[in-house]
This record gives C-alpha cells, sequence and structure tokens, in this order.
C-alpha cells in the first residue's frame, strides 16, 4: 500500500507518504524522461531478479571512512541550480516569473539529470531543507543498505502536524508508522510487522478479497454502454473497490463502498467522500504555501474534519471486532485474522486503531492509481494481455472455480507485467531519506540533514541500469540476460521503511487480474491518456476501458 505497494498497500508503499518535496513531482510526458542512454554500460546480469538480486560492482555496506571523508569534494560544488540572495532557489517555483512549473516537477528532475549529471543540489528553499537528487543506482543501493534501524524517511507535514498537535489526545505515544520517525516509529512498526508480513496472514485474505473482486466486476459489468465502454469516472470506481479491500483487510468489515444505491448521508458514501478529499487536497496543502501551520485555513479545517471521520471510523469497527473477539472460540493464532491477531497480541484498541488509520491512508490513492495503471497498459498492450490471459486461463481452468493463494503464485507473467508497469509507469515516483550523519555520495561530502531523493520514475528507465528501457518487455524479469539493476526502480521501497501492506497490495491486484484478465480482453479505443503526478503518477482522463467477454 505503498506504498508499498502497497504498491506499497498500501500508500511505495511504499506507499508510500512522502515529504513536500517527493509530491511536488508533477505531470509530465514520460517521453519526456525516458528518451535519454548513458554510454558507460557497467552492470551484468547475475540472473533472474525474481530469483536473486543484480548486486552491484561497490560494497554496498562499506563504512565511509576518514580517508573517504578526506577525499570527498566539497558540499558547496554539488552541481545544481545556483541560488540567489533572499530567494535562493525558491523563485524558480514562483509562478510568471520562475523557470519550473511545480506542476511538471517530474519532469523537471530529468532536466536535472540531463544538465547537472548523476547528482544534484536544490538548495536555498525558503522553509525547507536542501534536496540532493541522487540518479545512480549504486549510490541508491549502498545508502539503503547502511541505514541503521529507525531511517528517516521525510514525511508529511500536514499529518505530522495533525498527529502530534492536532489530536495528541488520541495518538499521544502511539503515533503510528504513517509520517512517524525514530524511536516512536520502530517501536510501533515492531507491535504489528509480524502478523502483517507473514505470508500465512495474507493467505486468509484472498477469499475476502476474491469475494469484494467479483462484486467489483459485476459492478463493471453493469456500468458499461452499448459499446462495452466503462464510464468516464471509472477511475473513482477503482478507488472505491480499493477502499473495499482495503476496509476488509484493516477492519474485518464490508464498508458497503460498492453499493449503487447510496445516499449523500450514509456511511459508505461519506467513505467515498472523504477519500476523494484526501486524494485532491492532501498535495494542494503539501504543494503550497504552508499558511496552515500558522493559522487554521479553511483547507486545514476541512483537512483536520476529515481526518478525524476516519479516526472515528476505524474506532467503531475495531471496537465491534473486540466485541466478536471477546466471544469467539480460538484453537490456534491461525483463526484469528490480522486485526483480531493484533487487537489479541498487544491488547489495546488503540494500536489497532492507528494500524487500521495508517493503512487506509496510505492505501487510499497507492493501490487504485496502481490499478489504473496496469489495466490501461493492458488495454493499450494488447499482445503482453494475451500472454497474461493464457497464463491465468492455465493456472485456473475454471473460472467458477475459487483462487488459491498457491496458484496465484504460479502466475509468472502476469506478475512480471505489473513489476514492468511499475519500472516504466511508476505509481510511486521517487523516495527518499533525511541524513542522519555526514556521508559521501558520488564523491561529495553531504551533511547531515539534506533530504537526499531517489527519483526511481527517472533511474527506472535509464540504459546504465536498465537493458533498452524504452522497451515495454516484462520478459526481463524473468530471464537472465541484459542489465536490471534492482535498486533502479523500487516500487515499495527497501530495507527497514519498505512498504508495510506490500504483500496485501500485490494480493488484491493479483486476484484483480486473475479474476478480470480471465473472463474479459479489455481495450482502449479514445485519445491516449498522458501520465501524471497528482499525489501519484498515473494516467491523467476517462478511464473509459471497454470490456469483451473472451
Amino acid at each position: 500500500m505503498t506504498g508499498t505497494t502497497v504498491p506499497n498497500l498500501l500508500w511505495t508503499a511504499q506507499r508510500s507518504v512522502y515529504s513536500a518535496a517527493l509530491t511536488a513531482m508533477g505531470r509530465s510526458l514520460l517521453k519526456t524522461y525516458q528518451t535519454f542512454a548513458t554510454k558507460n554500460v557497467r552492470y551484468a546480469t547475475t540472473g533472474c531478479p525474481f530469483s536473486k538480486r543484480q548486486r552491484s560492482q561497490i560494497a554496498p555496506t562499506a563504512e565511509v571512512s576518514e580517508e573517504i571523508f578526506a577525499n570527498a569534494k566539497p558540499y558547496s560544488e554539488v552541481p545544481g541550480p545556483k541560488p540567489i540572495p533572499i530567494l535562493g532557489n525558491t523563485w524558480r517555483m514562483v509562478p510568471v516569473i520562475g523557470q519550473y512549473d511545480i506542476s511538471e516537477f517530474a519532469k523537471v528532475t530529468k532536466l536535472f539529470l540531463d544538465k547537472y549529471g548523476r547528482i544534484v543540489r536544490l538548495g536555498g528553499l525558503i522553509g525547507r531543507p536542501d534536496l540532493l537528487f541522487v540518479y545512480d543506482a549504486d549510490e541508491i543501493e549502498r545508502m539503503y543498505r547502511r541505514e541503521g534501524p529507525t531511517p528517516f524517511r521525510p514525511a508529511m507535514p500536514c499529518l505530522v502536524k495533525y498527529k502530534s498537535e492536532v489530536r495528541k489526545d488520541f495518538f499521544g505515544e502511539l503515533p503510528g508508522v504513517v509520517g512517524v520517525h525514530g524511536e516512536k516509529w520502530r517501536q510501533f512498526r515492531s507491535k504489528v510487522q509480524r502478523p502483517i508480513l507473514q505470508p500465512q496472514t495474507v493467505k486468509k485474505y484472498v477469499a475476502p478479497i476474491e469475494t469484494v473482486t467479483e462484486d467489483f466486476i459485476r459492478y463493471m459489468e453493469n456500468a458499461r454502454d452499448e459499446q462495452g465502454d466503462l464510464p468516464h469516472e471509472f477511475d473513482n470506481d477503482i478507488h472505491r473497490w480499493s477502499l473495499e479491500c482495503i476496509g476488509r483487510v484493516a477492519l474485518d468489515t464490508r464498508l458497503g463502498c460498492l453499493s449503487s444505491d447510496l445516499t449523500k448521508e450514509s456511511e459508505p458514501q461519506r467513505i467515498i467522500d472523504a477519500a476523494k478529499f484526501a486524494l485532491r487536497n492532501v498535495a494542494v496543502l503539501e504543494l503550497k504555501a504552508p499558511y496552515w501551520r500558522y493559522i487554521p485555513t479553511p483547507l486545514w479545517t476541512k483537512y483536520v474534519n476529515n481526518m478525524n471521520f476516519f479516526v472515528e471510523l476505524c474506532s467503531k469497527y475495531i471496537n465491534e471486532a473486540l466485541e466478536r473477539l471477546k466471544t469467539k472460540k480460538v484453537t490456534s493464532e491461525n483463526d484469528l485474522s490480522l486485526l483480531e491477531r493484533v487487537l489479541a497480541s498487544e491488547g489495546d484498541p488503540k494500536i489497532a486503531t492507528i494500524m487500521a488509520l495508517d493503512l487506509i491512508l496510505v492505501g487510499i490513492d497507492t493501490i487504485s492509481m496502481a490499478v489504473c495503471s496496469i489495466l490501461y497498459q493492458a488495454a493499450t498492450r494488447l499482445p503482453q494481455q494475451e500472454k497474461m490471459a493464457e497464463e491465468i486461463a492455465r493456472v485456473f481452468p475454471d473460472p467458477s472455480k475459487p483462487i488459491n493463494f498457491a496458484d496465484l503464485d504460479k502466475l509468472h507473467y502476469t506478475k512480471a507485467f505489473v513489476r514492468e508497469v511499475f519500472r516504466m509507469y511508476s505509481t510511486v515516483i521517487g523516495n527518499g531519506r533525511t541524513l542522519q550523519e555526514d556521508d559521501v555520495i558520488c564523491g561529495y561530502h553531504i551533511p547531515k540533514g539534506v533530504q537526499v531523493v531517489f527519483p526511481t520514475i527517472v533511474t527506472g528507465n535509464m540504459e546504465q541500469f536498465v537493458s533498452n528501457p524504452l522497451e515495454f518487455k516484462p520478459e526481463r524479469w524473468l530471464e537472465g540476460d541484459g542489465r536490471l539493476h534492482s535498486f533502479a526502480s523500487l516500487p515499495y521501497g527497501f530495507g527497514a521503511r519498505i512498504c508495510l501492506g506490500r504483500r496485501f497490495a500485490d494480493l488484491e491486484i493479483q486476484v484483480l487480474l486473475a479474476k478480470l484478465i480471465r473472463r474479459y480482453r479489455l481495450e482502449y479505443h479514445h485519445e491516449p491518456l498522458d501520465y501524471a503526478v497528482t499525489f501519484m503518477y498515473a494516467p491523467e482522463g476517462p478511464l473509459r476501458l471497454r470490456m469483451i467477454e473472451r
């Protein structure tokens, strides 16, 4: 839920939850940052990336010695746009007079690479630490592998303020895993990560997710027009499916978001409206001047009310689950759902409530935006879609029989297709870390406190790290030939802060593809959609897919 992935759930997940700088990466055409190549090819493949990671030529876990620091070039020499007195580099983002449109920041990151090289400093940002863009997968690997047990990932300031100030009465010393760092983050994650990440926990949700997905496909069947095209707002319907899946996993309930006769004041409709608000307005709070930090602006007030609604929603269903658990006959841990395992092991319903809240926050947009992208690519790449359909039919010859986890694991090409979509059209456009100590990156001495940005949407499309990156080739994830640096494309992140809900994100995507592609061919017969960024990277415009029975 990423961010992860979720895929990551799922806010890459992990998503991921990013700093305002990362969420600022705005809309641009994919070709803008895919049409370049680097001459020096330094990597040799070591096998199938699904079975083993391709290691770089550096020693990723090596400590940075005093000698390395002594020979490093000073931070002041890192290339990048030069700030001017008083205004620094902030003026470059100002409408009319600035050089960069903040809504096209993804394009800007590619321009940085072209102009300055594999490391770029964007300093002089009023009210923000310096941003350091790193376009070297070797360096990204080294930093990930060397980070300690509590990596500091830049978080959403609005969520931090809500948790630590506005609702400190509720969160207190249990702030969760989203927008939290250090020892508090580690302590909370340690309470919930075991049940969330265990494969046997995920297996229990194959049938519930299949039921939700069957309801969604029935809705899709009824929503088609006479040509078989889905409605203009189909992307919103994908959000509703995603919410229903998250509710089933995090709250042990069906939220009712797929119902067709919802009234304006019904709880499911309020959930849908709250999710839409989060999708459309969180980025506004993050990107524009943060007056809300000092005065309660109208948008900030709506944000707080929206968050309060989600807290109340989670608390309601957690309390219901707790009452059910008191009378439930349990012979082993396997009899318990994810939520029940957390309630039983921790004994504090607030821990379960905050876990559910974080899963919902990170999953609202990450999974749904990823699915929008995957379905659009499937509908516009029919040869690859047919390969998926053949594999799915082979693994699931009888579409009326329930799906099981073991058979899902056999969908190798289908999973490779998803991975290739994430590489070329990364839903999570970047990740990052705030340095907790001085480091040497690309030969420069980088001081503590700098925010390092890993622009996955760029590195995943670099010839230096991926063979023929402009070619959409799912087979690259199954074959052993060609370059494929495993740290060039990380949809769920890596290490201690890898997307907590990634297994559930993968499950939801795989079940949807298995059920949908098995029975229908997806086509697209309208104007091509450009990819753009609001908070995640996905096709922009009406997702009017055509469903044709196989």
